[in-house]
């Protein structure tokens, strides 16, 4: 075979080799699925003197409660739970032929949370529950002053009627520094 020949498959082989060669060592990608959590907190812009709860969890949040240092719950006034939530996306045309009206209601989210998907029509689907709670103090005065002797009680309905009960620290009020 011609020295010509053999260089020219060289350099048609050479991008493969490169890439294989880059993926080496790189690791796994980074995880972009969520994971079960839970966050409480006071939200930056939101009611004053209200608990947010947010889980991501295998389980339906069922009860979330404050509890102060004497025992007494106070339980959530909302709570909101989504089972495998899902989210709509990619682009889409005038000519969309799953577009019902020129007012965009063909099922996109109106406020994408996540970047613009390469497809022309996706969907995603977490395979979790996202479960929200509002809780209001029931005293902001005494909270502000023995926060850090109040938890927070989250109850997680089994699939036998059992509950998973957790506990975990309240949250620091706003505006306080520790």
């Amino acid at each position: 075979m011609p020295g010509g020949r053999r260089m020219r498959r060289f350099w048609m082989i050479l991008p493969a080799i490169v890439g294989l060669a880059a993926c080496a060592d790189g690791g796994p990608p980074p995880q972009l699925v969520p994971t079960p959590s839970v966050r409480a907190g006071f939200p930056p812009g939101g009611v004053a003197d209200v608990i947010r709860v947010d889980t991501v969890d295998p389980l339906p949040l069922r009860v979330a409660e404050l509890v102060a240092p004497d025992g007494t719950a106070t339980p959530s006034r909302s709570l909101n739970v989504e089972a495998n939530p899902r989210t709509i996306g990619g682009g889409s045309t005038i000519a969309d032929p799953w577009r019902t009206s020129l007012l965009g209601a063909n099922g996109n989210d109106p406020l994408p949370a996540g970047a613009v998907a390469a497809a022309y029509r996706s969907e995603s689907q977490v395979l979790l529950t996202t479960s929200t709670a509002d809780i209001a103090l029931p005293d902001p005065v005494a909270y502000r002053r023995d926060w850090t002797t109040y938890r927070i009680r989250l109850s997680f309905g089994a699939p036998d009627n059992r509950l998973d009960v957790r506990e975990l620290p309240a949250p620091q009020p706003a505006g306080e520094l520790r």
